[in-house]
């Protein structure tokens, strides 16, 4: 028990004082709860007095310990309650603050090879378990196990032979207690990864529904979502069914010491040991002992999960930070330079002794066949990975030296895949700069190309475009992350694929934008049409996680390279016709 307390006092962070605090009141209520006893010892000490000799004080004195009995627990369980549920929901909302940090902070290949279901069951079911659960459920272990050393101790106090059978049921108890806390060890973390794993089975049912649904293997995807959830129910059955004879164990031990208590007290009154008073209080005292502390048994299980929960959040602390130590850095230069970078997924190799610079205020296009690196390359640059060997530089400054804020404050970027996040129009559109005006906004989806659409929306700017932008077509999504680069206006921009999911009409009108928008400003752009890749003040051609030409569209036609022939394909699919 003390261990589980321990570790959720460490992970209340800042607020462990105000936990700390909690319990102090929990146990000021604990105290108030037992103080009613001493209103039966004085009420039945006075009704086996002869009516002549019971005075007044009788009567009020059992009246006034009853008062102070309600009105401490009142006040002390009003204060505990206000404390622990602060404590509760506070600590929560830093653990969600806090990893929203980490995350932002971790490189992306952390969530490549952390599944998403495990962060997402670990930041919503398993926090909202803590937040809901954690606090009242410990409390109310730590009051009932004080609630019944302190009644032990009372009814020690007022006879040595009943207490000290009250105190060996408290003790027989705390071991029972300890055998429960190693089963459930054994168990919970069983539990938790059967329900981290159909949070993961669930997600990756729903986000993988269209090619589900394409490829008719509806009924073999369902078998994976019914075999996460029969594993999740088999093993909170075994949980259950493990902690049933335990509980009704450590139960028992409290029914037994009752009887003890019973039986030994009558039997030492009618051998003329103690008062009558005496035995009729310790016989009320019998069935108040342990009423709160067998609570404890039926919550056990739940307390050594919450326990475990408290342990997932681990994935979080073993997550790389790349900002760490990073400064707030002002550039006044902004050209790019990578120097002998290397780079890894785990073991396989994917970016190879990489040299090259990308002027301030040209255009750097990346050309070369799927799986090259282009993408890789890209994000290396705005430092989404830090590298295994080499160094990125931006304005001659090392990225690892800049805070991510800093240095992405420098950036705009139009991703191939584009994702928007549950809102409207006009907030994903604002995301590209934090309180930019509604004019502002519409001034750079006009510069977009999508304010006509959008005002064709049900609600204009305020339609909701689903989870993902899901409401919308691939187009309509990539022109608002086209608009919400304009928005930023940064100094450095990174296209990839900016104009893959556009029809013709609209890319010969976003291409005249994004002129516009990358006009006197270092960019990079991966790109497979020629239209986009001709006018580029520089071009590199990869191959193999390596550049192997670099230069004009005229001078590496002259090569007669991967480039040349890149062209040439590129030129005979443009021109094709129909024969009739």
């Amino acid at each position: 028990m003390f261990n589980i307390v321990s570790k959720l006092l460490d992970f209340s962070g800042m607020h462990r004082k105000t936990l700390k605090r909690a319990f102090v009141w929990g146990m000021f209520y604990s105290f108030f709860e037992i103080v009613p006893i001493l209103a039966v010892i004085f009420a039945l000490e006075a009704l086996l007095l002869p009516r002549t000799e019971v005075a007044p004080i009788h009567i009020w004195g059992c009246a006034l310990i009853m008062l102070v009995s309600i009105a401490g627990k009142i006040a002390a369980g009003k204060k505990a309650l206000d404390l622990r549920m602060t404590a509760s929901y506070r600590m929560c909302a830093d653990k969600r603050l806090e990893a929203g940090e980490i995350l932002k902070r971790a490189p992306l290949g952390y969530f490549n090879e952390n599944r998403l279901g495990e962060l997402a069951g670990c930041l919503t079911t398993t926090l909202g378990e803590i937040e809901n659960l954690a606090v009242p459920v410990i409390d109310k272990m730590a009051g009932g196990f004080v609630h019944s050393v302190l009644l032990g101790m009372v009814v020690f106090l007022y006879d040595q032979q009943i207490g000290s059978i009250t105190l060996a049921g408290i003790l027989l108890s705390l071991v029972m207690f300890n055998v429960t806390r190693k089963r459930s060890e054994k168990l919970s973390p069983k539990r938790q990864a059967a329900q981290m794993g159909l949070v993961s089975a669930v997600l990756e049912y729903i986000q993988g529904m269209s090619v589900v649904k394409a490829f008719g293997m509806g009924e073999r995807s369902q078998r994976d979502i019914d075999y996460a959830i029969a594993e999740t129910c088999r093993s909170n059955t075994i949980l259950e069914r493990s902690f049933t004879l335990l509980t009704a164990g450590y139960q028992l031990i409290f029914k037994v010491a009752s009887v003890a208590v019973l039986v030994v007290s009558c039997q030492r009154y009618f051998n003329n040991q103690i008062s009558l008073s005496k035995c009729l209080a310790l016989l009320t005292a019998s069935f108040m002992l342990y009423s709160h502390v067998e609570l404890v048994g039926s919550v056990s299980a739940i307390a050594r999960a919450i326990a475990h929960s408290l342990e997932c959040f681990s994935v979080l602390d073993k997550a790389p930070l790349m900002d760490v130590e990073g400064k707030d850095i002002s550039l006044d230069r902004h050209e790019i330079s990578l120097e002998n970078v290397s780079f890894a997924y785990k073991d396989k190799n994917v970016l190879d002794n990489i040299n090259i610079t990308v002027p301030q205020g040209k255009v750097t296009a990346i050309v070369g066949p799927s799986g090259s690196g282009k993408t890789t390359l890209c994000n290396i640059m705005a430092r989404f990975w830090d590298v295994r060997e080499g160094g990125v530089f931006w304005g001659g400054i090392d990225v690892r030296e800049f805070s991510c804020e800093s240095l992405l404050k420098n950036v705009s970027i139009v991703f191939q895949n584009v994702y928007l996040f549950e809102g409207s129009v006009m907030d994903n559109i604002g995301f590209g700069k934090a309180g930019s005006t509604r004019e502002e906004i519409e001034a750079a989806a006009r510069k977009a190309c999508c304010h006509d659409f959008i005002v064709a929306l049900p609600e204009g700017y305020n339609t909701h475009v689903g989870e993902g932008g899901c409401n919308l077509s691939g187009g309509e999504r990539q022109r608002i992350s086209i608009a919400r680069a304009f928005l930023k206006n940064a100094p450095v921009i990174f296209l990839d694929e900016a104009t893959a999911s556009l029809d013709p009409e609209n890319e010969r009108g976003i291409r005249q934008s994004l002129s516009e928008l990358t006009n006197n400003k270092t960019v990079v752009m991966i790109a497979h049409r020629l239209a986009t890749v001709r006018n580029a003040d520089q071009i590199l051609v990869m191959d193999k996680g390596r550049v192997i030409q670099h230069g004009t569209h005229q001078e590496l036609m002259r090569q007669c390279g991967l480039y040349h022939d890149f062209v040439k394909m590129r030129e005979s699919a443009e021109n094709w016709t129909l024969q009739g």
